[in-house]
């Protein structure tokens, strides 16, 4: 989970607190003054961007990066730099905040980048709240297959009740896959459970509640035999 400021400056030491008051002020002056730097050089901040987890430490580098995207006020092509460029941390650090940045949907090719990796570090980040807001219906299924393929835990998933609720679509493809697992012999995950419980939340009560396919547990039993007439 991301850290506010304010939880920063009460976890950090002071040479790593007065670090983070100048390069947060390098990122509000370049916001101020965007052409500053010229065409092809970066802002200072983004090189404070890539030393965040050596001068904070790595637990609070999403959390410093993050801050210094939206004090920044990055652009799509300062986000792209940073993303291709960066380590896997650097990326993490790039999804997670696409929201709180000004960018519409102008970003998804970082999404979708990443949501095609096998790093569960960049995946779970990849079905943030940009996600969300801006994967269209067939991406966002898809978004949620990797999770169960790659055993990202759903929980990563925002917005996964609201999206997922009454998409007969995706529960056909939870069916599918588990249907492939089972017939692989292999154990259906029971986060695959939990979208499906989310995907028939909107029928709840309702006569028809159990037309989704549930995912087989086992082989289903055999027939009772039935009385010649």
């Amino acid at each position: 989970m991301l850290k506010s400021r304010e939880e920063l400056d009460a976890e950090l030491g002071g040479v790593a607190r007065a670090w983070l008051d100048e390069a947060l002020a390098e990122a509000a002056h370049d916001a101020a003054t965007p052409d500053a730097p010229g065409p092809y050089a970066s802002p200072p901040w983004e090189l404070r961007y890539a030393a965040a987890g050596r001068t904070c430490g790595p637990e609070h580098a999403d959390s410093v990066r993050s801050l210094l995207l939206v004090e920044a006020r990055a652009t799509l092509s300062s986000v792209t730099r940073l993303y291709e460029q960066g380590t896997a941390a650097e990326r993490r650090a790039v999804l997670l905040t696409l929201h709180r940045l000004d960018l519409g949907d102008t970003a998804l090719p970082l999404v979708e980048d990443a949501l095609r990796a096998n790093d569960t570090r960049l995946v779970a980040a990849a079905v943030g709240p940009y996600a969300a807001d801006h994967l269209d219906p067939h991406a966002w299924r898809h978004a949620v297959l990797k999770c169960l393929f790659t055993e990202v835990p759903v929980a990563a998933v925002a917005r996964l009740d609201d999206r997922a609720r009454g998409d007969d679509e995706l529960a056909r493809m939870l069916g599918d896959f588990a249907d492939e697992r089972t017939a692989a012999g292999r154990p259906v995950p029971e986060d695959l459970r939990t979208v499906l419980g989310h995907v028939r939340r909107i029928r709840a009560g309702s006569a028809d509640e159990g037309a989704h396919r549930a995912p087989p547990t086992a082989a289903p039993a055999a027939p009772a035999p039935t009385e010649e007439s």
